[in-house]
């Protein structure tokens, strides 16, 4: 039981503390409802929406994404967390086909939940009476957006979070709890007037800064798309990606002296390095042997070979 504020400062500090031990590089904390930002996140949601720039992504849709209190009932506070995925060997410079850092190690929603769960056994020894949920990405959740209010960092000009030390380089988990902790200050937009993430985008894809329209990104329509074919401005513009793309993170000035997190659960993928034209002649049963244990099994071996050949014709014109 917290009984002085006192106790309550300190056990927020554990709580922090204990997500770097467990092997996040960034955590903070929120409280629920969080500040006026939170208004601002939500209706800049609900405009995102209406646009329709989510294409295909119904999920994005959920209600309950606009309130963080349906998710647990009582909620008071968040712990925000991010994981440094960038390893000394996912770099994509010289290959023909080409995939997001994110995915070329293990599947980080299973990480990064793990790590929350070993977290979660801590809460209940710590604050016995404190009820918990984990949520990643796969949880109707305003995420960016509580990172931010956590002071983990700031929202950038291509909609992905950006902290100081990791850059955008960085998957998020969440852990809603009833107990009142001690919230962290809401970090600033460091964006500056710097647009090189909008001027560097082939496709155009940020329409406006903060506003990716689905339709025009690379990633989107490598991971998310069931389309058959691509359309013509995002084939010729692939320049190798058939899984994500890095584009607008590898020209950000905040990416560029990101520290290296070269555990076990990043190395990337021996199919992943060895990923090239031969990749066309795996069978359905290859590619879900390969995308077992990995966040990339969202694409499906069909649409992995849509990409692939997409590519190659593209590379073809090009030469």
């Amino acid at each position: 039981m917290i009984n002085t504020p006192q106790d309550k400062k300190e056990i927020s500090k554990k709580l922090k503390e204990r997500a770097i031990f467990e092997g996040f590089s960034l955590s903070g904390i929120a409280s629920i409802p969080g500040s006026s930002r939170l208004k601002l996140r939500t209706n800049a949601l609900d405009r995102w929406l209406s646009n329709n720039h989510h294409g295909e992504m119904k999920w994005m849709e959920a209600e309950k994404r606009k309130n963080i209190s349906l998710l647990l009932e009582g909620a008071k506070s968040v712990l925000s967390v991010g994981f440094n995925y960038v390893s000394s060997e996912n770099d994509n410079t010289h290959k023909s086909l080409k995939i997001g850092k994110f995915g070329q190690g293990d599947d980080y929603h299973k990480v990064i939940y793990k790590k929350l769960k070993n977290i979660g056994k801590w809460v209940n020894l710590e604050i016995p009476d404190c009820k918990w949920k984990i949520c990643v990405d796969t949880s109707p959740l305003l995420e960016k957006a509580w990172a931010e209010e956590s002071g983990l960092g700031w929202i950038g000009k291509n909609s992905n979070l950006i902290s100081k030390k990791n850059g955008s380089w960085i998957t998020l988990g969440f852990m809603i709890l009833t107990e009142d902790l001690i919230p962290d200050k809401p970090h600033e937009s460091l964006c500056g007037k710097c647009d090189k993430c909008i001027e560097y985008c082939p496709t155009k894809a940020i329409v406006e800064p903060f506003v990716i329209q689905s339709n025009l990104c690379i990633a989107y329509h490598t991971i998310e798309s069931r389309e058959k074919n691509f359309p013509l401005k995002i084939e010729k513009n692939l320049n190798g990606w058939v899984a994500g793309c890095d584009i607008c993170q590898d020209i950000c000035p905040w990416n560029k002296s990101v520290p290296h997190n070269n555990t076990f659960e990043n190395n990337p993928k021996k199919w992943i390095k060895n990923l090239d034209i031969n990749s066309l002649s795996w069978d359905d049963k290859t590619w879900e042997e390969n995308l077992k244990s990995s966040t990339l099994k969202r694409i499906k071996p069909w649409m992995w070979r849509r990409n692939i050949k997409a590519n190659l014709r593209n590379q073809s014109i090009n030469k």
